[in-house]
């Protein structure tokens, strides 16, 4: 199955959040627990941790972009050699947890 990975509501009232460091590249394999990526608001820090197994297929931006609540923000599936299709409306939500700091 191929999922997506969107923006969270971590804080309330942000609009945008920066990215600051992916914790793998696409390819790499996550496991629950694990940090995907760092993010970052005017104020805080938001950690998003894997809560399901799966493989990074596609980053949607780079340390240092910003990017709106709810946009895309990663691609993963539960094979690494899954074709993933070009229509995001067949992507499934990925699950993740969060913490601000």
């Amino acid at each position: 199955m191929i999922y997506h990975l969107t923006v969270p509501k971590a804080v309330p009232g942000v609009e945008e959040i920066r990215i600051l460091e992916w914790h793998g590249e696409p390819g790499a394999r996550f496991e629950p627990g694990d940090m995907i990526v760092e993010l970052e608001t005017h104020k805080a820090i938001v950690e998003v941790r894997a809560d399901q197994p799966g493989f990074l297929r596609m980053v949607m931006g780079q340390p240092g972009d910003w990017i709106s609540i709810d946009d895309t923000l990663a691609v993963f599936s539960d094979a690494a050699d899954e074709a993933v299709p070009a229509d995001a409306k067949d992507y499934s939500e990925l699950t993740v947890a969060f913490e601000v700091t």
